[in-house]
């Protein structure tokens, strides 16, 4: 192969991920960053033909993304984003084996740091319901908020798709949203009556002022939710929402762009939800995704054990005062 041939499969790479996996465009960029940083580290090798690319330097890219320093002198990156880099690396030298470019694949065997099963952190009731009445006013934005903040809550899907939808995706008469997911996977989820009358309050008297503060702007026509320059809400402005209702709320150390999303899974479980219902609902692939969510804390493993078990609470019998271990 040529000199240049590591940048142009990467270019067809790109193109493939597109047209024939069809990713969101999150998800795209993504591997565009994984990938950049993967032909940046071969170059500082010299190494230019993805023809002599073997095992070894598979192995040394992802030592050296796991063991690269932050500020502080810990590791730069996370497990998780360690493993999401190779899923890309692996990817890229997939496809040129599927393209009959390459004959073997020296990432196949590479294995990936192990990501802790670590349980999503969500909100008890009480927090949410602080979080949800931390937006103040009926001026257009607090309306915005207001509906935002509720909808998350009450849909469980993502940030990204939250400020993806389009008026044409609400339906009120059956109270369900339909979004487009992960993968441009399309799913309905239905939405609880509080969210809807505050979305209601929104489009009515909120989104026309900011539509009117933004005349011309494009998407201003479609988009559910708009900025103050009636442009479509970004994600980065739609977690910068949310974070601002938990430092109101004093929950500035409990929050993560998914902790509405997270905290809406937890407490259907909680309250008896099917896991297949709450699958469905937040757009999950896989049952297994969904399953985290089923774990439970000690404390709440005790107070159901302790209201469940038939002997939990019984008076030990007379003369047993010995100990559980022996």
């Amino acid at each position: 192969m040529s000199g240049d041939a590591l940048g142009r499969l990467l270019v067809e790479h790109d193109s493939w991920l597109t047209v024939e996996r069809g990713l969101a465009p999150n998800s795209l960029a993504a591997y565009r960053r994984d990938l950049r940083r993967y032909a940046t580290f071969l170059a500082e090798r010299g190494i230019e033909d993805p023809a002599t690319i073997d095992e070894a330097v598979v192995r040394a890219y992802v030592d050296r993304l796991s063991a690269e320093p932050g500020a502080n002198g810990a590791p730069r990156r996370a497990p998780a984003s360690v493993a999401r880099a190779l899923v890309a690396v692996r990817s890229f030298h997939g496809f040129c084996v599927h393209e009959g470019l390459l004959d073997s694949d020296p990432s196949a065997s590479v294995g990936a740091p192990r990501v802790p099963a670590g349980i999503p952190k969500a909100l008890d009731e009480a927090e949410v319901e602080a979080l949800l009445a931390a937006v103040d006013g009926d001026d257009p934005v607090a309306l915005r908020d207001r509906a935002l903040l509720e909808l998350l809550y009450a849909t469980g899907i993502r940030i990204g798709e939250a400020v993806g939808l389009s008026l044409a995706d609400i339906d009120a008469d059956s109270a369900t949203l339909r979004v487009l997911g992960k993968g441009a996977k399309e799913r309905v989820v239905p939405v609880g009556r509080i969210a809807l009358d505050a979305l209601d309050c929104y489009l009515a008297a909120g989104r026309p002022e900011l539509v009117r503060a933004g005349r011309g702007r494009s998407g201003a026509d479609t988009a559910v939710f708009l900025n103050t320059r009636g442009g479509r809400l970004s994600r980065q402005s739609c977690w910068a929402v949310v974070r601002r209702a938990g430092t109101r709320a004093g929950l500035g150390d409990r929050l993560h762009p998914h902790v509405l999303r997270h905290s809406a899974a937890t407490h259907m479980l909680d309250h008896g939800a099917d896991l297949r219902v709450v699958q469905e609902l937040l757009g999950h692939a896989s049952i297994s995704t969904t399953q985290v969510y089923t774990k439970v804390s000690p404390t709440r493993l005790r107070a159901v054990y302790d209201a469940a078990h038939p002997r939990s609470r019984s008076t030990r019998p007379a003369g047993g005062g010995g100990t559980l271990s022996g």
